[in-house]
């Protein structure tokens, strides 16, 4: 066993119905503008500007999908280990996420299968903050083995 299987969670020791850690983060002006422009080259201007944000009818610059997308990625890859793998990720944007709220992010397995020769489980999550659901979805991640 490696060092990265050593610090994964292996796929025999998940089972259905459990709860992921709950991770609360904090939304920034900077994490918005920066996961928008830096991260994922999304220049819209509602993702940068306040007064564009404000003219298109939202409070403030709010955080793009991609953004989003990589924040429960890297919550599901915090949990599983390093030697798990993203397989899927299908989400769906509500409210949004503006700068000063806290998205707190929970998940739970919802099925544990073997494919193609690979350990899967199937996790459901949710991000919320201040305004209610702002992203919901499903992940399906490969791990490891004993």
């Amino acid at each position: 066993m490696n060092m990265t299987t050593r610090n994964s969670i292996c796929w025999e020791d998940v089972q259905v119905g459990e709860e992921l850690p709950i991770h609360e983060r904090k939304i920034t002006a900077a994490l918005v503008v920066g996961g928008a422009i830096s991260a994922t080259h999304d220049y819209a201007e509602v993702h940068h500007d306040y007064h564009a944000a404000r003219k298109a009818g939202a409070d403030n610059v709010f955080m793009n999908i991609l953004t989003t997308n990589g924040l429960i990625g890297k919550y599901l890859t915090d949990w599983a280990g390093p030697a798990s793998e993203i397989k899927s990720i299908v989400l769906r944007l509500a409210v949004p996420n503006y700068p000063g709220d806290t998205m707190t992010i929970t998940g739970t397995v919802t099925q544990k299968y073997q494919r193609d020769g690979q350990n899967l489980v199937e996790i459901e999550f949710i991000g919320r903050n201040s305004l209610g659901n702002h992203a919901a979805g499903r992940a399906v991640l490969a791990l490891p083995g004993r």
